[in-house]
C-alpha cells in the first residue's frame, strides 16, 4: 500500500539533511520504491544542476551497503517576461512640414512633444537578472527629422546606454 512518509529537515555538519523515516520494523529483504518531491528555494544562482545525496541507512546494525548515491537534477529557471508600453499623447498627427526656429532651445520650437514610456514585468515564477531590452525607434523619415529624442531615463536600478544622436542640438 502507500503511505506517506513522515520526514524531517535538520543541519547536520553544515549540511541540509532530510532524515524519513521507511517502516520500523521491517521484514528481512523487503523491497520498498520511494518516489520524493523536495521543494528547494534559492537556486537562481546554483547554476544549472543541483546534487542531491541519498544514502539508505538502518538502525538495527552497521552494514557495508549503506553507501550513498548521487543524484543530479538539472535547474531550469523560468520567468514570463511582459513588456508594457504607452505613448503620451495617445495619438498624434504630425505635420508634414516642421519649421524649426534655428537656434532656439525651446523644445516647442523643435516639435511636439511625445513621451513613450516602457515598462518590463516579471510575471514569475523565477526572479531574473541580467535583462537587456533593445528598443528601436525611427528617428528619421525620407532625410527629415521624424523624431527628435530627446532623453532617456530608467526607474528601480535599470540601466540605459544612450542611443547615438540623442538630444544633438542640446535642446
Amino acid at each position: 500500500g502507500q503511505e506517506k512518509l513522515s520526514c524531517n529537515p535538520r543541519k547536520e555538519n553544515g549540511s541540509h539533511v532530510v532524515l524519513c523515516e521507511l517502516g520500523n520494523p521491517m521484514k528481512a529483504g523487503a523491497q520498498i520504491t520511494v518516489d520524493m518531491e523536495l521543494s528547494v528555494s534559492g537556486l537562481e544562482d546554483m547554476g544549472d544542476a543541483i546534487t542531491f545525496q541519498l544514502q539508505l541507512r538502518s538502525k538495527n546494525s552497521p552494514s557495508s551497503t549503506n553507501t550513498s548515491v548521487t543524484v543530479t537534477v538539472p535547474v531550469e529557471a523560468q520567468a514570463v517576461m511582459e513588456l508594457r508600453g504607452n505613448s503620451l499623447p495617445a495619438t498624434m498627427v504630425l505635420p508634414m512640414r516642421w519649421h524649426k526656429v534655428e537656434g532656439s532651445r525651446r523644445l516647442e520650437d523643435h516639435g511636439i512633444k511625445v513621451e513613450h514610456v516602457y515598462q518590463v514585468h516579471n510575471k514569475g515564477p523565477s526572479t531574473v537578472s541580467g535583462i537587456t531590452l533593445h528598443l528601436t525607434i525611427p528617428s528619421q523619415l525620407g532625410g527629415h527629422i521624424l523624431l527628435y529624442l530627446l532623453e532617456l531615463g530608467t526607474e528601480g536600478g535599470m540601466s540605459c546606454t544612450n542611443p547615438p544622436g540623442l538630444n544633438a542640438e542640446q535642446v
